[in-house]
């Protein structure tokens, strides 16, 4: 085994928001040395990495020159220079998740096309390159419209209802999916270091905002039936041995209204619906991240407790200098954590950071995230 720990060895990643800040904490327990690239000087890692640098992520020669600073490059937005990526790694530079695999699902018709060829099972789509191609196609309303890509937390997805809707699509690469009926959506996630070694966390359950398409409560163990978890995690193992990926693989899922279960998309790294183990896993997601890709074992991803998260987003009608009012009320509350993720501007649906709230009862659980999702506040000045 390679000394990563209080050594020379330099960790580089692409991306520095909440998902690094929060990487950020486990490679400080492990004095694992770390250098971050972000396109913005105040992203949350900016002042708790060793170095930091600021440059675009998706300009080739930026890209290129961090990654020759460092010994490993791994990701927290998948949103880069991919071409970068395979210079850097045909010269003999580690990088996990893997360029290959990254380019497959940083565009959703190519991670489309890759379910299909591999047999796992996902809802009907088709791959237009232009909306005017899009409006000659032979359309089946209502339907899943989804940008390519850069999309992210309900940006680039619409239901399309009619053919005026259409108008309302932007002029991209795209594709559309059947729009499948489904009683939950459901998340697995998978970590696979280099020897192969493979562990799923248990299912989770994610109930959306339905104005804005994001995730407003992660609830861990999903209520569903035994039955339809293992079914989940299997096809969760198919995703993860498919790709071959190294590091974590956030596979999100629709339960049918018959138990059925169909993969909706992926992403290559940590994710919002495994935030919940930082306080209710043996060994949170960003640990598990940082021993997958240095090939470390795994940890045990088992839950200690019943965990459900709940996301802090910017309130509608509010911009500017953050204020989170009532944060002594959420405090007193037990088994309530937030996580704040340095973002001193919000907006209106902008991640700001989430709550983590534990309990031996889930449905006791459930019931203290309403009250904090009712009492917490994400304004401006």
């Amino acid at each position: 085994m390679k000394n990563y720990f209080s050594s020379n060895f330099k960790l580089g990643v692409l991306g520095g928001g909440q998902l690094g800040k929060m990487l950020l904490t486990e490679t400080h327990k492990f004095d694992i040395y770390t250098c971050i690239l972000d396109t913005s000087k105040d992203a949350p890692c900016a002042q708790i990495c060793n170095e930091f640098y600021q440059g675009s992520l998706m300009d080739f020669d930026t890209v290129y020159n961090f990654g020759k600073k460092v010994d490993l490059l791994t990701i927290e937005i998948e949103h880069v220079n991919i071409d970068a990526l395979f210079k850097l790694q045909e010269e003999g530079l580690e990088i996990y998740p893997q360029p290959q695999v990254l380019e497959i699902i940083q565009n959703k018709g190519k991670q489309k096309d890759f379910f299909v060829e591999n047999n796992i099972p996902t809802s009907p789509h088709q791959r237009f390159k232009r909306l005017n191609e899009l409006k000659k196609g032979t359309l089946k309303f209502p339907f899943v419209w989804k940008s390519a890509q850069f999309g992210y937390d309900g940006t680039g997805v619409k239901i399309v209802k009619n053919e005026a809707d259409l108008n309302t699509l932007n002029d991209t690469d795209c594709i559309i999916e059947e729009l499948i009926p489904f009683k939950n959506e459901l998340a697995v996630i998978v970590a696979r270091n280099k020897n192969g070694e493979l562990k799923t966390y248990p299912v989770v359950e994610m109930e959306f905002h339905p104005e804005a398409n994001q995730v407003e409560y992660v609830i861990c163990p999903a209520r569903i039936s035994d039955e339809v978890a293992r079914k989940a995690q299997d096809i969760a193992l198919k995703v993860a041995n498919s790709f071959k990926h190294i590091g974590l693989l956030a596979v999100e899922l629709f339960q049918t209204e018959d138990d059925e279960i169909l993969v909706n998309e992926v992403a290559p790294r940590t994710h919002n619906s495994g935030h919940y183990s930082i306080e209710a896993s043996y060994t949170n997601q960003f640990e598990q991240h940082v021993r997958s890709i240095l090939n470390l074992p795994l940890g045990n991803t088992s839950s200690k407790v019943a965990g459900i998260m709940v996301n802090l987003v910017g309130e509608e009608g509010y911009s500017g200098n953050v204020v989170y009012k009532n944060m002594g009320q959420i405090l007193k509350m037990d088994g309530v954590t937030p996580h704040i993720y340095g973002k001193k501007q919000t907006r209106p649906f902008r991640k700001m950071g989430h709550v983590t709230i534990v309990n031996n009862n889930l449905n006791e659980a459930r019931k203290i995230a309403e009250k904090v999702k009712n009492t917490i506040r994400v304004i401006s000045e």
